[in-house]
């Protein structure tokens, strides 16, 4: 049986029936009454590894201006967005947040840091955590834990002093929260558990609130990052598959130094941070058939990878998504991941353990060291990189084992990792190709599975964006696998591709048309009993009526397709004419068929209570209860109404607290 009894059974409440045949309505000026005005939008791109906020004046939308130059910053990475790290004192107050939090950190006595609690690349716990709840924690680096849903609440309130600061010091006055309308981004693949925490944040952080939910918009990164390329001039990305010139360079060359060159062009105009957006969709559309012709966004960051398929409806250019988003942990983590895998292959598991507990200031150096080589992995590298490793490493090591770095390079038998005199590891370059290799690899896989998925047929292009969409290596890999179906298209400043997106998607959120739901949602019911049809042990008797109890009764079923705003209507009557409290419980599931509720995998995650007490006797005695459920944004919500007396509840889908 099922964690969940039967709801016929309990409490004594007789539930509700179908009344209706199911029918969709589509309503569409259900919405359109609460728009409200904001003067700005302020989109927060909350990565894995690194974030940012940018924005926009309603008044001009063609205008996007990245936020200003963070304090800090690294040799050999670009600092347009900061790194997502956060920092508590010892009394678990925020301190600080990016590069000053690790600076701090770093430079703190190894006595005083084990108090401090340090956070970083703790996005991906609301990825893995299969139940996650409001009470669910994170471990800091001195292994002290606090609860996540404090941690989202203190980067978010960062970002949301950041830029109010910055708009007040633009427009010479304070702005306020209430005149801006937020955006934040999260991975596609994100269960919905995921997605509503990082709205409860926002709320704890002060950005909207539950009596003012739509100033705030949870927008789906791969989502964020077509809605820009659609507006993409030829200009304004690299075309890794094309034989022509593309921007005067000839194509063997386009990959590195077009690269270069356009990094330059990107490095000269990064002053400004502010960039147009024309109000067009791009000239590479011209060549998309509306109707068959689809494209793929493949969203790579720090931790996941995000895969979408959409198609254009033309003229305006709306997006339509066409398979369910699919991806996994295949982020550039997985490249950290490798390098500590051949670290304790040389060092030891145990010492990595030991030393990451006992000197973690000088672990998040070693892998800082490791992040500006990493981006300088390119496929025709062949000169080795250079990795210094941090004094008080070489030191404890010395004192751990006994013996130097170098004794231990010398009798590991990784041949390609040598010993540098000026205290550095050598790797040579195919050393660190085969760091890549396993994510890398991957990443090719699953997007081969997409492509053989009989929905997505007619792929144009194949735009890579996200942080991780940098890497040559990823770049190389991917074009050359896939270049002959589709071609391959990368933005300039590519790592800024969700965020610029995301404010364009907070000014006209009415772009994205059709979403596919990730899950099958209905509500629990009883149906007459039908002899040979409903199992034996469902069978329930009241007053004389046998019913069948636990019927899930389906709205919407996982990968259906759902128009933006859509809602769909059943009609229930109470199974007991005189009842007047009708409760109605939601459930959902992975599964495209269900049929009872406590079948594995369905879960509790709404409660609509109608309480008509009080109202008129002389209802009919077929009481009629409108159900209806909205799909669109990332959030949900489920209204009753008695149609008689027109009461009603609301209530919006909850998956953090059943």
């Amino acid at each position: 049986t099922s964690a969940y009894s039967s709801p016929a059974k309990s409490l004594g409440d007789p539930g509700i029936t179908p009344l209706s045949p199911s029918h969709i309505a589509k309503d569409s000026d259900a919405d359109d009454a609460v728009e409200q005005l904001f003067l700005v939008v302020v989109a927060i791109d909350f990565g894995t590894t690194s974030s940012g906020y940018a924005y926009s004046f309603t008044k001009e939308p063609e205008c996007i201006h990245v936020m200003r130059r963070w304090e800090g910053g690294d040799p050999g990475v670009s600092n347009q967005k900061t790194p997502t790290t956060i920092l508590l004192t010892p009394e678990r107050k925020f301190h600080s947040f990016g590069y000053a939090a690790r600076d701090f950190y770093h430079d703190l006595d190894p006595t005083e840091s084990k108090h401090w609690l340090y956070f970083e690349k703790f996005k991906m716990k609301l990825h893995t955590t299969g139940n996650l709840t409001m009470e669910t924690d994170l471990t800091a680096a001195n292994g002290k834990k606090v609860k996540a849903l404090e941690i989202f609440a203190y980067a978010l309130q960062f970002f949301k002093e950041q830029a109010l600061k910055e708009l007040s010091d633009q427009g010479g006055s304070d702005f306020e929260n209430t005149e801006v309308r937020w955006v934040i981004t999260v991975p596609a693949i994100w269960k919905q558990p995921a997605k509503q925490f990082m709205r409860q944040a926002a709320y704890k952080a002060g950005m909207a609130s539950p009596e003012n939910p739509e100033q705030l918009i949870i927008a789906l990164e791969p989502e964020a990052a077509s809605i820009y390329c659609r507006k993409l001039r030829l200009h304004q990305m690299i075309d890794l598959s094309s034989r022509a010139p593309v921007n005067g360079y000839s194509p063997s060359d386009t990959i590195g130094t077009g690269f270069t060159q356009a990094k330059e062009h990107i490095r000269r105009n990064r002053q400004s941070r502010t960039f147009l957006v024309e109000n067009v969709i791009g000239e590479i559309w011209s060549e998309l058939e509306e109707g068959s012709d689809r494209y793929i966004v493949v969203d790579s960051g720090g931790g996941t990878v995000d895969i979408t398929v959409h198609q254009i409806r033309l003229p305006e250019g709306h997006l339509k998504e066409l398979y369910k988003a699919t991806g996994g942990p295949y982020g550039s983590l997985g490249v950290d991941y490798e390098f500590e895998k051949l670290l304790c292959k040389i060092f030891g598991e145990d010492f990595i353990e030991q030393f990451k507990i006992k000197r973690p200031a000088a672990w998040v150096d070693l892998m800082i060291a490791f992040e500006s080589r990493k981006r300088a992995a390119a496929p025709d590298r062949t000169n080795p990189l250079n990795i210094t490793l941090p004094f008080s490493f070489i030191d404890y090591y010395k004192k751990f084992r006994g013996h130097s770095v170098e004794h231990a390079l010398r009798k590991s038998n990784v041949d390609f990792v040598k010993w540098s005199s000026q205290g550095m590891l050598r790797m040579s370059p195919d050393a660190m190709n085969a760091l890549f290799k396993p994510t890398i690899d991957q990443i090719v896989q699953h997007l081969s599975d997409v492509f053989d998925k009989p929905e997505v047929t007619n792929v144009k292009f194949l735009f890579l964006v996200g942080g991780f969409a940098e890497s040559p290596l990823l770049q190389q890999a991917v074009q050359s696998a896939f270049g002959s179906r589709c071609r391959v298209i990368i933005p300039q400043d590519v790592g800024l591709t969700i965020l610029k997106g995301a404010v364009l998607f907070g000014l006209d959120p009415a772009v994205i048309k059709v979403r596919r739901s990730p899950l099958t949602y209905g509500v629990g019911v009883l149906n007459r009993f039908v002899e040979g049809k409903h199992p034996p042990e469902k069978l329930l008797i009241k007053d004389g009526t046998r019913w069948c109890t636990d019927v899930f009764d389906k709205f919407i079923s996982a990968d259906q397709s759902v128009a933006l705003g859509e809602t769909v209507t059943r009609s229930y009557t109470p199974a007991k004419p005189s009842q007047l409290v009708i409760v109605i419980n939601i459930y959902s599931s992975e599964q495209d068929n269900v049929s009872f509720i406590t079948e594995a995998g369905v879960k509790k995650c709404g409660t609509l209570r109608l309480d008509l007490t009080g109202t008129d006797a002389s209802v009919p005695n077929r009481r009629e209860i409108k159900t209806l459920m909205q799909f669109g944004d990332t959030e949900i919500k489920a209204m009753a109404i008695d149609v008689a007396t027109s009461k009603s509840v609301k209530v919006g889908i909850d998956f953090l607290n059943y």
